[in-house]
């Protein structure tokens, strides 16, 4: 567990707001977008900012680590992932002058709310267009830990995936881990060899090991949270934008503004861009990004629902 800090030189009516980030906060990926809210936090609102990283998602563990942020009496506690549901339930009424936050959470309580950026409908879209340009009719999911914003973002992949191509063969992992790259490299391989030419990744800093299997077997991969196209155009042929630094940030808008709500879920999809899109990779046909903006502006019009149900096979690592 480390903590770090950061302070803008403010009156003493600045906002304070402190940062729970259970992983790495150079992961490129969920942990990094976190941290990268709370620096947009400090640069937008002239906020003092401190946080804690590297805690592992053990509820006693995120437990203390919140403690230990809220005993320092910020404005607002941001706990960075849905694996600190029952960390912030536990923790949010030892400290009632304190406003907590979940991203990508689904608690409430009297000063707590949650910030979901809806990754599943970026995932479904993604799971679209995947059924679209398959070749082999095989279409892959790689995650680690089982969170529920992970479960809904393999939900609504595979449902995309369905709509376009029913027929399709799904193959679906969480590996138990989400930034051990020789486990992802392992089960990449596995998914390769069994068919998928196409690959979904919902991963942290263990999406290297994925990346090398897939460029090395010429597999194409989806990647999540970021625009992996503009990294790797040549490995990954879409990216499922959920821009989860959003969540922070807003959170910590409507604090400063006055606006936040407890016992609240905020939601934020497709119909912000800036925060819920799918990048397609330069080489992606025209005519299947005319039906990704098609199916997208379905989904923003109420005229698709976005299921995240799957109850099929999974394969074991």
């Amino acid at each position: 567990m480390t903590m770090g800090s950061a302070a803008v030189a403010q009156g003493n009516d600045a906002l304070s707001v402190a940062m729970l980030i259970p992983g790495q906060i150079d992961d490129n990926g969920f942990m990094e977008a976190g941290y990268d809210g709370l620096m947009a936090i400090e640069r937008e609102l002239g906020a003092t900012t401190a946080y804690i990283d590297g805690v592992k998602p053990k509820p006693e563990l995120l437990m203390e680590a919140l403690r230990t942020l809220a005993a320092e009496g910020p404005d607002l506690v941001i706990a960075h992932g849905g694996q600190n549901n029952e960390a912030a339930q536990t923790v949010a009424p030892e400290f009632p002058a304190v406003k907590f936050v979940v991203v990508q959470g689904d608690v409430t309580g009297a000063n707590l709310s949650s910030y979901d950026i809806l990754q599943e409908e970026s995932a479904w879209l993604a799971g679209a267009a995947a059924g679209l340009m398959t070749e082999t009719d095989v279409v892959g999911h790689i995650s680690g830990i089982r969170v529920t914003p992970g479960l809904k973002g393999r939900g609504g992949f595979y449902n995309g995936l369905m709509h376009t191509n029913p027929e399709a063969t799904f193959l679906t992992i969480f590996a138990g881990d989400q930034d051990d790259n020789d486990l992802s490299y392992r089960v990449a391989n596995e998914e390769i060899d069994g068919g998928a030419d196409i690959i979904f990744t919902m991963l942290n800093a263990g999406r290297t090991g994925a990346i090398n299997a897939m460029r090395e077997k010429g597999v194409r991969q989806i990647g999540n949270v970021g625009d992996w196209t503009q990294e790797e155009p040549e490995v990954f042929v879409a990216s499922a934008i959920a821009d989860v630094s959003q969540a922070g940030l807003m959170a910590a808008r409507d604090v400063a503004e006055g606006g936040w709500k407890p016992d609240t879920i905020v939601r934020i999809g497709l119909s912000n861009p800036e925060a819920v899109s799918l990048s397609l990779a330069p080489d992606v046909p025209d005519d299947v990004r005319a039906e990704v903006d098609r199916l997208r502006d379905e989904i923003v019009a109420g005229n698709i629902e976005v299921s995240t149900d799957y109850e099929g096979a999974e394969l074991t690592p």
